[in-house]
Parts: structure tokens; C-alpha cells; sequence
């Protein structure tokens, strides 16, 4: 069975990662890509379903969890838990799923060093006062948490280096371009391709 790859993708709130991917996935099927969904102790809110946009669990269950060592990756935001199971990671990946995993810096650090195989892709804006004009226009935040997401931003921004890719979202179109380019360059690695046409290289290589 061909082994499927685990794509990291970071960037700062307001950058336009999500939507990224959402248009990506709309675009090709071609490429057999799917979004991680991770686990979270929060209330669930309107509109989202279980399953869909988060497994919504308990604290005590995501306790149990990181005892059981079942994350590959979680961390504690504003008194919520959040985490990426490594059960269901490692079931997709092993069908020959690849997955998309939306997550920070922090936890993509934390990912590298358990998946070598993981690739990464970050995504800048492409100046700070879109990123701002962006964050703006969501109208989904106060002016002075606005200053704190620029702030935060900037600082996430520093870990770009960490990364195997880097997508500037721009225009918009072009940008999901590149992130179909990268996935497509993925699979069609010289090593990956090696495994899985190993048999037929082996016979048109064969001396008569």
C-alpha cells in the first residue's frame, strides 16, 4: 500500500490559509488530499457539527488522551485544549491518504519531529497592511485585539524559515496555483515514485 503524505500548513491569523485550502480541495480531487479534523475540549458552537469541524470531547477525555501518548501534537489555548490524534493520522496515512494539517508554528515543531516525512508549507500576506486590512475586514474582532493579532502575527511570521514551502498570498488564484504545484512536486518525488513503481522500473530497466 502506498503511503500517503502529511502536508503542515501554517500562517498568521488573517492570511487566508483556510480559505487556501478550501479552494484547493474544491479545484482537484486529482491530488486525493483531505483536512485533518482535530480534537478539542471547547463548546461547540453554531454551525459546526461533530466530526466536521473538530471532535468535540471532553477534558477529561483529552486528559486520558495525553496520557495514552495518543497526540501528535496539542497545546492549551485560552483554557481549551486542542490536538491532533495520532491514531487517525497515522490510519489516513497509512491508506495512502494524503492530509492537509492546519496548525501553528508550535505545533508544526512538534509534528517534525515524530513524522520525518511531513512536508511543510508556510503563507505570508503580502505586506503587514493587508494583513491588517484583512484582519479588518472579518469584523469579527475589536481594534485592540486587532493590534494584538498584528503583534502575534509579526512573531509567528520569524518561523517561515522552519518550512519546506512558502506560499506569498497575493492574488489570490495564483496562490492556490502554488499550493497545487506543491502537493502535485510532492508526489511525484523521485524517492516516492521509486516505491511506488518500483516493480515496473525494475523491469523496463532489466538488460534483455
Amino acid at each position: 500500500m502506498n503511503t500517503g503524505i502529511l502536508f503542515i500548513v501554517s500562517a498568521p491569523s488573517g492570511t487566508g490559509k483556510s480559505s487556501l485550502i478550501q479552494a484547493f480541495l474544491k479545484k482537484t480531487v486529482l491530488c486525493d488530499v483531505h483536512v485533518s479534523i482535530s480534537h478539542t475540549t471547547r463548546k461547540i458552537r453554531p454551525g459546526e457539527y461533530h466530526g466536521k469541524h473538530y471532535y468535540f470531547i471532553s477534558k477529561k477525555k483529552f486528559l486520558q488522551m495525553i496520557q495514552e501518548q495518543d497526540f501528535l501534537e496539542y497545546a492549551k489555548v485560552f483554557n481549551h485544549y486542542y490536538g491532533t490524534s495520532k491514531t487517525i493520522i497515522n490510519h489516513y496515512l497509512s491508506n495512502g491518504l494524503n492530509i492537509f494539517l492546519d496548525i501553528d508554528w508550535q505545533g508544526a515543531q512538534q509534528i517534525r519531529k515524530k513524522i520525518l516525512t511531513a512536508r511543510s508549507i508556510f503563507i505570508l500576506p503580502p505586506s503587514k497592511l493587508e494583513l491588517y486590512r484583512r484582519l479588518q475586514t472579518r469584523g469579527q474582532d475589536t481594534n485592540q485585539v486587532i493590534s494584538k493579532r498584528m503583534r502575534k502575527a509579526v512573531s509567528e511570521m520569524q518561523h517561515y524559515v522552519e518550512y519546506d514551502y512558502l506560499i506569498i498570498n497575493d492574488e489570490f488564484n495564483l496562490a492556490v496555483s502554488h499550493l497545487e504545484l506543491i502537493i502535485r512536486a510532492e508526489q511525484l518525488n523521485i524517492n516516492r515514485q521509486k516505491h511506488i513503481h518500483k516493480n515496473l522500473i525494475k523491469k523496463l530497466i532489466t538488460q534483455y
